[in-house]
C-alpha cells in the first residue's frame, strides 16, 4: 500500500450498515470536516428537479463552462447527501471547466433501486431540456460518480441507450460498484481492505435491491451487450474488492467497440482519494478531472 494512504487507516472510521441512520450521523461529521477548495469562482444553487418525487440538486457554475456532468456521490447507495459531496463536486467544477450537477439521489434502504435510478436519469433528461438555462451545449453533457454513484451512472448510460433518451458525451467510472453477485478474484480475496470489504459489500447490494431481483440496470456487470454505449473513463483502486469488476466492464466495453481510458491505481484502496494530501491521490483526481475536461471540449 502507498505509505501515504497506510498512515491514515488506523484513522479511518468504522460504521455498521445495519443500522444505516446512526452510521449516517456517524459519517457525516468527519465527511463536513473535509477541507472543501475554495468557491469563490463558482455560482453555486441549490434547486429541487421535477421528478416522481422532486429530485435536490446543487449546481456549480464556472465562469465560460461548455459542457456539464451530472455527478453522482458514493456511499454504497446508504450514505451520503448534497453536504457531503459538496467538497467533490467543488473540485471537479474548479479543475474541469464543468457545471458540476451535484444529484442527491434517494438513498436505500428507505428507497431501495430503482429509485436512485429514476433520481438520476431524471436529472439527466433536465439537465438536456436545460441546457441552454445552464449555459452548456446539450451535445456536451456527460455523467458520473463514485463508488455507487458510478455504477448508477453506468447503469443510467444503458437506460439512456435503451430509451433512446439523452445523449451522453463521457461515462466517468470512478471505482464503480457494478456487480452484486461478488464473484471476481479481487471480491473472493479482499476481505478485510480499508473501507470496503466482502461482507460490506454484500450488506449494500441487500439495502439496494430489497425484496428485488437484480437486473442490468441495478448491476451494469449483468448487462450482456454494451455496444452503442457513450465512452468511458473507468479507474481502479488496487486493494479494493471492486477492482475486477471495473477493469472486467472496461474490457467488456472495448470489446463492444466503446472507446475507453482505464486506470489501475497501485497501492490505492477504496476511498483513498479522499487523502487529499497523498500525492498519489493528486495524480488520481487531476487524472479524473481530465479526462472530462477533454471529453467536453469543443
Amino acid at each position: 500500500m502507498d505509505p501515504e494512504l497506510e498512515a491514515f487507516v488506523p484513522l479511518l472510521p468504522r460504521t455498521d450498515l445495519n443500522d444505516p441512520v446512526s452510521a449516517r450521523k456517524a459519517l457525516a461529521a468527519p465527511a463536513a470536516s473535509r477541507p472543501a477548495p475554495d468557491a469563490s469562482g463558482l455560482e453555486i444553487e441549490d434547486r429541487t428537479v421535477p421528478g416522481g418525487p422532486g429530485v435536490p440538486v446543487r449546481i456549480y457554475r464556472p465562469h465560460r463552462a461548455q459542457g456539464a456532468v451530472v455527478w453522482l456521490r458514493g456511499g454504497g447507495f446508504v450514505f451520503g447527501d448534497l453536504e457531503t459531496e459538496h467538497p467533490w463536486a467543488s473540485r471537479i467544477a474548479i479543475g474541469s471547466g464543468a457545471v458540476v450537477i451535484s444529484v442527491d439521489y434517494r438513498r436505500s434502504p428507505e428507497h431501495p433501486f430503482p429509485a436512485a435510478l429514476d433520481d438520476a436519469y431524471a436529472v439527466l433528461a433536465w439537465a438536456h431540456e436545460h441546457a441552454a438555462e445552464l449555459g452548456v451545449d446539450p451535445a456536451r453533457i456527460a455523467i458520473g460518480g463514485h463508488s455507487a454513484g458510478a455504477g448508477i451512472s453506468a447503469a443510467v448510460a444503458l437506460l439512456a441507450r435503451d430509451r433512446q433518451g439523452p445523449p451522453i458525451r463521457l461515462q466517468l467510472l470512478n471505482e464503480p460498484l457494478l456487480d452484486d453477485r461478488q464473484e471476481t478474484w479481487s471480491q473472493r480475496n479482499f476481505t478485510d481492505t480499508p473501507w470496503h470489504d466482502r461482507d460490506r459489500i454484500s450488506l449494500m447490494w441487500r439495502h439496494y435491491l430489497g425484496s428485488g431481483q437484480a437486473t442490468p440496470y441495478a448491476a451494469p456487470a449483468r448487462a450482456t451487450d454494451l455496444s452503442g454505449l457513450p465512452p468511458a473513463y473507468i479507474a481502479a483502486a488496487e486493494f479494493d474488492p471492486l477492482r475486477d469488476e471495473g477493469i472486467e466492464h472496461a474490457v467488456r466495453l472495448m470489446r463492444a467497440g466503446v472507446p475507453v481510458e482505464l486506470h489501475q491505481w497501485p497501492g490505492t484502496f477504496h476511498g483513498s482519494q479522499a487523502i487529499t494530501s497523498a500525492e498519489v491521490s493528486q495524480r488520481q483526481s487531476a487524472a479524473l478531472v481530465g479526462a472530462l475536461r477533454r471529453a467536453l471540449a469543443p
